[in-house]
C-alpha cells in the first residue's frame, strides 16, 4: 500500500512541528492526518477513526508511556516509535514497530524509517511485523548503544560569547513564559535557547528524569520525595524552584523504577 496518510502521536509541540516538517520534505506525498499528545487521545481516535497508513509514536507522553495504548484498543497499522530514551527498544519491537528512532531525530533516521515502511509495504500482501527475531534486535541495540553520546557540556550563546556549561553542575531544567531555564546546584540559574525535550535527548536517562512537561530534574539535587494526593509524589531538590514538581500518578513507577537503579 502506498503512503498516504501519517498520525503524529507526540506531546511535546517544537518535536511534532520538527518532524511534521521532515515528513513534509520526505514523503511529499503524504498527509499527516493529526497529532495527539496523550494516550487518552490517542485511544479515543483509534477507536473512531480509519486506521493511518503509518503511526509515528513518541514513547513517553504527558499521561504515560504509549504502550498502555495498545492495552486498550486495538491498532493494526505499522508504528514508527520516537524516543529519547533507548530502553524502549525490547517494549517496542513487542508490538506493531517497523522502526526505533532516537530524537532529535535526523532527516537521514527518517529516511530509513520510510524506506523500511516502503520496503514491507509498497507490495501487495505485506503484513505487519508483530515481532522482531533476538539477533536482530541484539544488533539494533548495539547500533543504539553505539551511537549514543549524552553531553557532558553544553555551550550557551550570551551576547557575543559563548559560556560553558558541565552537565554534572546541573540540579534541574525547566520550562518558564517560554523560557527554558537551568538551575545549577549552588542555586543560580541561566537561559539556554533549546526546548527540554530535545535537551532530555542529549541528557543521560540514569541521571536525569523528566519529571513533568514543566521539569527535569537531577538524580544528585533530590533531596526528599514525598507522597501526594491522588497517587502523586512532590519532589524537593537540593535548590529552590518555582513551583512544587509533581510527579503524575502515571508516572510513578517508572519514577521509582528510574530512582531505585
Amino acid at each position: 500500500m502506498a503512503l498516504r496518510t501519517i498520525l503524529i502521536i507526540e506531546d511535546e509541540q517544537i518535536a511534532a512541528m520538527h518532524l511534521e516538517r521532515l515528513l513534509g520534505e520526505l514523503a511529499p506525498e503524504a498527509t499527516v492526518i493529526g497529532t495527539l499528545q496523550s494516550i487518552e487521545e490517542s485511544v479515543e481516535y483509534f477507536s473512531n477513526n480509519p486506521m493511518p497508513d503509518l503511526c509515528m509514536m513518541d514513547i513517553r507522553l504527558s499521561d504515560g508511556l504509549s504502550f498502555r495504548i495498545f492495552d486498550q484498543v486495538e491498532v493494526n497499522c505499522p508504528i514508527v516509535f520516537t524516543t529519547a530514551y533507548d530502553q524502549y527498544a525490547i517494549d517496542a519491537f513487542k508490538v506493531n514497530s517497523i522502526d526505533y528512532i532516537l530524537k532529535p531525530i535526523s532527516k537521514e533516521d527518517l529516511k530509513r524509517s520510510l524506506d523500511k515502511y516502503h520496503s514491507h509495504f509498497d507490495h501487495n500482501g505485506a503484513t505487519i511485523p508483530t515481532g522482531i527475531d533476538a539477533n536482530t534486535l541484539r544488533n539494533l541495540l548495539q547500533q543504539l548503544n553505539a551511537q549514543k553520546q549524552y553531553r557532558t557540556n553544553f555551550l550557551i550563546p550570551m551576547g557575543d560569547k559563548l559560556i560553558p556549561i558541565v552537565v554534572s553542575d546541573v540540579a534541574c531544567l525547566y520550562l518558564e513564559d517560554r523560557l527554558t531555564r537551568i538551575v545549577f546546584n549552588d542555586g543560580h540559574e541561566k537561559v539556554i535557547d533549546r526546548p527540554l525535550d530535545t535537551i532530555m535527548g542529549e541528557l543521560n536517562p540514569k541521571q536525569f528524569f523528566r519529571a513533568n512537561r514543566q521539569y527535569i530534574i537531577a538524580r544528585q539535587a533530590i533531596k526528599e520525595i514525598a507522597v501526594w494526593p491522588i497517587s502523586k509524589l512532590a519532589i524537593t531538590l537540593t535548590v529552590d524552584t518555582p513551583q512544587k514538581i509533581i510527579v503524575s500518578r502515571a508516572k510513578v513507577a517508572e519514577f521509582k523504577q528510574w530512582f531505585t537503579t
